[in-house]
């Protein structure tokens, strides 16, 4: 292998290069996945940045994301007539967030993808991020579409409804997301994402703007598997810890575990149970964003 040497008939002990190179792109996706995480939760956590509109005006970061997440009184929620320059503030904290959800489940392909570039010799280290761009860049125009949404109706996704059809609109979020795990489409999706190495051979694009198209495909798949689990966390308010979490957790082991799909399609029947019962008023939607509560 590249990297090893001889000395005296002996191996030498320092590791090849490829291998740091692998140890040291790890480190570096584990930090900024909690780096995304500290910031992300943090600022969730802190009330004068969970009661502003999506100007993002008052505190910026995720004051911005609060927009998304309403409020439960019609005199505390968000205006339709959120400034255009509210969108920079949440763009950056949406795509924080989806850094942090998403790089897990993520990483396994981006390091592949830097071994083979670095193995033939054709790539060097800022494709890797080129490929990262353009797959947080799929997430990132997500955000945008939430954001003129949240433009167009001065709220998040249910907290504008009147308390008494929030549970049904939230329900129906739950059964919606929960069905979607046994669809086609999904499974489709999820296949590319379950095989990095099945992707790379199938979509390899050469040079800096292939690394970015790679990305954005792969990340296209991504947004296929995932995109109405997200749905679900701008219904609930995109600050909700606990969502982010067992998201994250999901989507990772959908992704990673050996039987992610048949864990998908579990978490699917718990949703549509859930949604059924939130519907009809039997439980109130567990975890719900500050200022979205949903009486029963």
């Amino acid at each position: 292998m590249a990297g090893e040497g001889v000395t005296g008939g002996a191996a030498s002990p320092r590791p090849a290069p490829q291998g740091r190179a692998a140890w040291l792109l790890a480190a570096v996706l584990v930090l900024l996945t909690l780096l995304a995480w500290a910031w992300t939760v943090r600022d969730a956590w802190t009330p004068s940045r969970a009661v502003t509109d999506m100007d993002g005006a008052a505190t910026g970061g995720m004051s911005a994301m609060a927009g998304m997440a309403g409020s439960g009184d019609a005199a505390a929620a968000p205006t339709a007539g959120a400034s255009v320059a509210g969108l920079a503030p949440f763009l950056t904290a949406w795509t924080v967030m989806m850094a942090a959800m998403m790089l897990p489940a993520a990483s396994p392909i981006l390091m592949l993808y830097d071994r083979m570039t670095r193995r033939d010799g054709a790539g060097a280290p800022w494709r890797t991020w080129l490929f990262g761009i353009g797959y947080l860049g799929v997430w990132a125009a997500v955000g945008g579409v939430a954001w003129l949404a949240g433009r167009a109706t001065g709220t998040g996704m249910t907290a504008g409804l009147a308390a008494g059809r929030r549970p049904l609109a939230l329900g129906a979020v739950l059964v919606v997301a929960g069905a979607y795990q046994f669809t086609p489409l999904k499974q489709a999706c999820l296949r590319h994402c379950q095989s990095p190495l099945g992707f790379l051979m199938t979509h390899w694009h050469g040079g800096a703007a292939g690394a970015l198209r790679m990305g954005l495909e792969h990340g296209a798949y991504c947004l296929g598997c995932c995109w109405v689990l997200f749905a679900l966390l701008v219904a609930v308010g995109t600050m909700s810890v606990p969502w982010m979490l067992l998201l994250t957790l999901l989507v990772t082991a959908e992704k990673l575990l050996p039987h992610g799909a048949r864990i998908g399609q579990v978490a699917g029947g718990a949703m549509i149970v859930l949604g059924v019962l939130v519907a009809a008023g039997v439980v109130g939607m567990p975890w719900i964003a500050p200022g979205m509560a949903t009486p029963v």
